[in-house]
């Protein structure tokens, strides 16, 4: 399959009336399982790479295009998301590069600046047909920087979309980023009221901390892609401690990599049948 625009993904998630998984590149390794496991589940996938991945990996382009190279040669529709940008100037490269759809977050700025500054990347990417992804109402778990009942407003969420004009909303409704437990409780009546609201797909950040129940409420009260990096992470992470605890003598990456590639790619298939299940 080739790589695809994220728009084509959220267009089949919004039609169907299911959860998109859109799942984060930590590294090439992570980028491969996951597509792994979309293609045992015969799901699309959305693949994120984001500020702080780039920040990782000392630039951008290194590891976008081993992403990309790597969704050309998936056998399910794959688009590529930058994810969580602060930073305008990544926002444009990441346009440059050809990306499926990209995420301005100026959630942190005061609504006027969030405002102003998503509507230029909305132009700017409106010129390569790019997809884009805004905040509103901080989601939790940033650096301990924001209160646990943040929520966004509808009313104020239906006036930036109109003023930006903004393809999807990220949207905080009870989800924190980085919960190492999965604890935390959507606001479903919220999510119903957003989704009646806005005529874009909404946006949940901060999955890993939710349950698959409560994920399972959020989708069909209207979320429409749904953002896992921590989570995934663990299954990686778990399935390498477990191997090199299993073999101390081991010197080879390689093994021991594929052993948390394997986790990863299981957890990713499970993941995307259960977003996309009625």
């Amino acid at each position: 399959m080739p790589l695809v625009p994220t728009r084509d993904i959220m267009t089949q998630a919004v039609t169907g009336g299911y959860g998109q998984g859109a799942f984060n590149v930590i590294h090439l390794e992570t980028a491969q399982a996951l597509i792994a496991g979309a293609e045992q589940a015969h799901r699309p996938l959305i693949l994120q790479i984001s500020e702080n991945c780039v920040a990782y990996h000392g630039a951008l382009e290194p590891i976008a295009l081993a992403t990309m190279a790597s969704a050309r040669a998936a056998q399910v529709p794959v688009a590529v998301h930058l994810d969580h940008a602060q930073d305008e100037h990544l926002v444009y490269q990441a346009i440059e590069l050809g990306f499926g759809s990209v995420m301005y977050d100026g959630a942190h700025l005061d609504y006027a600046r969030n405002l102003a500054s998503t509507r230029r990347v909305v132009e700017a990417a409106a010129r390569q047909n790019i997809y884009v992804e805004a905040e509103l109402g901080e989601i939790g778990g940033k650096d301990g920087a924001h209160a646990p009942g943040v929520r966004t407003d509808p009313e104020q969420a239906l006036e930036f979309v109109a003023r930006t004009g903004v393809d999807a909303l990220a949207v905080a409704v009870g989800s924190s980023h980085a919960m190492l437990e999965r604890r935390a409780e959507l606001d479903t009546e919220l999510i119903s009221r957003l989704a009646q609201r806005l005529d874009v797909p909404l946006v949940l950040h901060g999955s890993s901390g939710v349950s698959d129940e409560n994920l399972r409420a959020g989708i069909a009260a209207g979320m429409r892609k749904i953002n896992v990096s921590t989570h995934l992470n663990g299954y990686f992470t778990r399935a390498v401690r477990d191997w090199l605890a299993a073999h101390p003598e081991a010197v080879d990456s390689r093994k021991y990599v594929a052993a948390g590639r394997a986790a990863m790619a299981a957890e990713t298939a499970r993941l995307l049948q259960l977003f996309a299940t009625p």
